[in-house]
């Protein structure tokens, strides 16, 4: 009997540090995602609980699915500082209504469902209308990074190169099926540790391309990628 592709990707795999890089996020933002943290408040200690279900916790493994759902994240929390109990409102209300379980992690975030959960978020975090249309552009562009298969589950990302450009190429992926679900050339499926610990090494950008059937371009994107996270 085949093993379900899904069960893979719902299974540990990545340390909070390794995931923090692949995602260009802080550990520590991270971290505070999926086990909360105390803090005061008042005088009195407070305790912030998680967004995100880690598949392990002890020790703290992330698998593919919580890269997922921490990208989703990412896009609605980093980018303009939001402060968190408005997020956490807004993913109740949506999952509530919605009856979506773990709404990060599903597809309808790109129909109906994305829209009410957008609308709802938008309203607790009173935008305006110029910030409003950023947030849901900014939104769209990272579900656009999430490859979905025939059942709605998400199977492959694209990160993100240097954390900082936008646009539509994506050079990168990382695929549960793909070299252990590390970063790769999603053209070749090579490695992007590979291509920079050869770098690193003395190799040549042109010779590197050569030996992948890669182009210059791509090679520095790999050794960008890895280098960056």
């Amino acid at each position: 009997m085949k093993p379900d592709p899904r069960a893979l990707r719902n299974q540990p795999a990545y340390g909070a540090t390794e995931a923090a890089r692949y995602l260009r996020l802080p550990v520590a933002t991270l971290r505070t995602w999926l086990v909360g943290r105390a803090y005061p408040k008042g005088g009195e200690q407070a305790t912030f609980h998680p967004l995100i279900k880690p598949a392990c916790g002890q020790p703290l493994q992330l698998s593919f699915f919580n890269l997922i759902e921490a990208h989703v994240l990412r896009a609605l929390r980093t980018e303009h500082g939001v402060a968190l109990p408005e997020l956490r409102k807004a993913i109740a209300y949506a999952q509530k209504k919605l009856d979506i379980d773990r709404l990060l992690l599903s597809q309808e975030l790109r129909t109906h469902a994305g829209q009410v959960f957008l609308d709802r978020y938008l309203e607790l975090i009173n935008l305006s209308a110029s910030g409003q249309l950023a947030m849901r552009r900014l939104f769209e562009d990272h579900l656009k990074r999430v490859e979905w298969d025939e059942w709605k589950f998400p199977v492959r990302l694209y990160p993100y190169v240097d954390g900082t450009r936008g646009g539509s190429d994506h050079p990168i992926a990382i695929d549960p099926q793909v070299a252990f679900g590390r970063p790769v050339i999603q053209r070749v499926g090579v490695s992007t540790a590979a291509i920079a610990d050869r770098i690193d090494a003395g190799e040549k950008v042109a010779d590197l391309a050569a030996d992948y059937d890669l182009s210059p371009e791509e090679i520095e994107q790999a050794v960008l990628y890895s280098r960056a996270a």
